[in-house]
């Protein structure tokens, strides 16, 4: 089993921002996730910026922490945003069975759904 990659947008994002973060700071964690895409190497957009605010967890100077590790290499935030547990448990030295590492890829993308879609 592949691990399942999100489709997500500019208005997720949006609607993250205003779930999870107060009303005051609207601006300012925009100009902050606006950092991640201004360089020609930096995929993915609107997913690593989920990806930073699901990492950052409301957290204003997180955030930037994690805007700053995406710029960086934006393959560790996507990582351990959509794959926590299997980011824990499976590494290339790991004698997990298949039918276990399915559960994980599982278990991982309906905890990134339920937060995604959290209201």
């Amino acid at each position: 089993m592949n691990q399942p990659i999100p489709e997500v947008t500019d208005k997720d994002v949006i609607r993250i921002v205003r779930r999870d973060l107060p009303k005051t700071q609207f601006d300012e964690v925009i100009s902050i996730l606006n950092e991640y895409g201004t360089e020609g190497w930096q995929r993915s957009v609107s997913r690593v910026r989920l990806a930073v605010l699901k990492l950052a967890n409301g957290d204003l100077e997180a955030l930037r922490r994690e805007i700053e590790a995406a710029k960086r290499d934006y393959r560790d935030v996507l990582a351990y945003a959509e794959y926590p547990e299997y980011m824990q448990k499976v590494s290339p030295s790991s004698r997990l069975a298949d039918e276990e590492k399915e559960r994980i890829i599982r278990s991982d993308w309906n905890q990134y759904q339920n937060w995604l879609n959290r209201k």
